[in-house]
This record gives structure tokens, sequence and C-alpha cells, in this order.
């Protein structure tokens, strides 16, 4: 406890002095929006085991709510972001009324399928921008009196958001609900006979991380200044499960280790190796998922715990 303790703190110290330490403050936002989008997608598979091939149109959605109401409306960043969550939640609450019907890959099928339709919509419907998406998405004023222009304000507006959506779903995991999810996870038939209406508890933590995916593009949309198609890809909901895996599911900070060492790979690879970084990644990939299969956290978490637990000689 002492030693994740002061982990955390090294890490806090850390993101509080980054623009002391001469990193870019854009690709220190992108880091936490992806790692927000992470942990928001372990949420529903690493506590509640449900796989979801569809993710990315929550996150993209809320984007593209947040970047049209920006641009085309004049909204303030505070209630486009407001906005750009609530269409996430909506969108999230009919997904996964249809998808908790099944389980297995039929659940991962039907999410992948509600997730096309979702790209076809951002790829047709005028106020998107088809295929060149939403560009100049000013930043504006939050709430009217915190100017978002500077890189360093929004930096730590980010890091705010992100240090209590991290700190909400460790409450979530660790309620009476996150304990009911975790065995429905563990033993579905068990929870079913104790009594609990498992679709009831699966939809709120579908709608749930739904809705933190989409507070996770809404920022992202602002940090950039512009959304594509590449926001409600596939492609990036391939890339939230490899961040996942990659960290470890069902721990609370191995998202944000995957997040950061694939955004990490990508940032300063792509420059160096071109296209190759998608395959340098995947065989990463691969080496972690068949070296450790708890993923990089869940490993180091499960190692300390047999130290702990092995006879003294």
């Amino acid at each position: 406890m002492r030693v994740t303790a002061a982990v955390y703190a090294l890490l806090a110290l850390f993101a509080l002095c980054v623009p002391l330490l001469g990193i870019y403050p854009v690709f220190m936002m992108q880091l936490l929006c992806v790692a927000m989008f992470a942990c928001a997608y372990n949420l529903l598979l690493g506590f509640g085991r449900m796989l979801s091939f569809g993710h990315a149109a929550f996150f993209g959605s809320a984007a593209y709510a947040t970047g049209w109401l920006v641009t085309a409306h004049a909204w303030g960043p505070g209630a486009a972001i407001l906005a750009g969550v609530m269409v996430a939640a909506l969108l999230g609450l009919v997904v996964g009324a249809l998808a908790i019907r099944r389980q297995g890959i039929y659940f991962a099928m039907i999410t992948l399928a509600l997730a096309q339709l979702v790209y076809f919509v951002c790829l047709e419907a005028p106020f998107t921008g088809g295929e060149n998406g939403l560009q100049g998405v000013p930043r504006g004023k939050l709430l009217g009196l915190l100017p978002l222009k500077s890189d360093l304000v929004l930096y730590y507006v980010v890091l705010g958001v992100f240090v209590a959506v991290f700190l909400f779903i460790r409450r979530v995991v660790h309620s009476p609900f996150g304990q009911v999810l975790k065995a429905i996870r563990d033993n579905e038939p068990r929870a079913i006979s104790l009594g609990y209406e498992i679709n009831r508890y699966k939809l709120v933590a579908f709608v749930l991380s739904a809705t933190l995916a989409g507070l996770a593009g809404s920022l992202k949309a602002l940090v950039f200044g512009f959304v594509t198609l590449s926001d409600v890809q596939q492609s990036t909901s391939g890339e939230v499960i490899l961040m996942t895996l990659l960290g470890g599911t069902g721990t609370f900070f191995g998202p944000v280790v995957g997040a950061a060492v694939v955004t990490t790979l990508q940032q300063y690879l792509s420059d160096l190796v071109g296209g190759w970084v998608i395959a340098i990644i995947g065989v990463i990939f691969v080496a972690c998922v068949l070296s450790f299969r708890r993923g990089i956290v869940g490993e180091l978490a499960a190692s300390r715990w047999l130290r702990r637990t092995r006879p003294p000689r």
C-alpha cells in the first residue's frame, strides 16, 4: 500500500512539473485524453468482462458534438463538453440496451456493427464535414472566465479532469455496485442465483464507460482543434483494446501505462520508421501477450502478491 501511494505521489509530481521539464504540453494532453479513454474502456472490459469492438463511436461522437457546437453555434467549451458527454451517454444507453442481450462474441459483433453505423453517419452527415472533418475548433474560455488558448492552462484543465475520472473509476469499482459487477464478471450464473439483475448492472457499466469515453473525446477535440473520421474509425476501437490489454485489464493503472506506451511509440517512432510503427506496435503487443498475459501492471502486481504470500525459508 505504501509503495502504491509513493508511486502515485511521484506520478502526480511529474504531471505537475511537466511544463518545467520541457515536455510538449500538447503531447501530454493527448496522452491524458487517450489514457482517460483507456480507463473508461477498462471499466467495461476489466471489471465487467464485456468486450466492445465499437467504443470509438462514443469517443468520436462526443468529439463531433463538441466541435460542431463550438464552431457552428459558438458555444462555450464547458457547455459543449457537457453536450458531447450527454451525446455519448445517450448513444451508450441505446447501444448498451441492444448489446447486453447477448454475450461473448455476439456482444462484440453488435457493438462493432452499431459503431460502423455511427461511422457512416459521421461520414455522410452535412454538419460533420465528411472526409474533411471539423477544422479550426476554437478553445474559447471555460465558464467564460478561464481562457484555454494557452497550452499550459488547457494542460492543467485536462490533467484535473483526468485525475477526477481516475478517482471516480476507483470509487465506482470499490462501491457495492462495483463489487456486484466484479461478481458478475467472475461467476455470472452465481450472481444470477443470488438474485441480481445482471443486465441492469451491465447496462449501467456500459453507459458509464461510454460517458467517460465521450468526455475524453470532447477534450481531445479542444486540445487539437479538429475532429476527423479517425476518431470514430474501427482502428481507434482497436487501439484502446490494445492499450488496455497491454497495460493490464482489471487494474487501475494498467490502461494508463498501456496508453503511455502506445502513444509514445506512435509519436516518436512515426518520424523514424513511418508506417512501420503499426507493425512495431503489433510485434510489441504480441510479445507482451505471450510474456505478460496479465499485462504489464497485472504481471507486476501478481509477482508482488506472490512474494508476499511466499512462505519464508
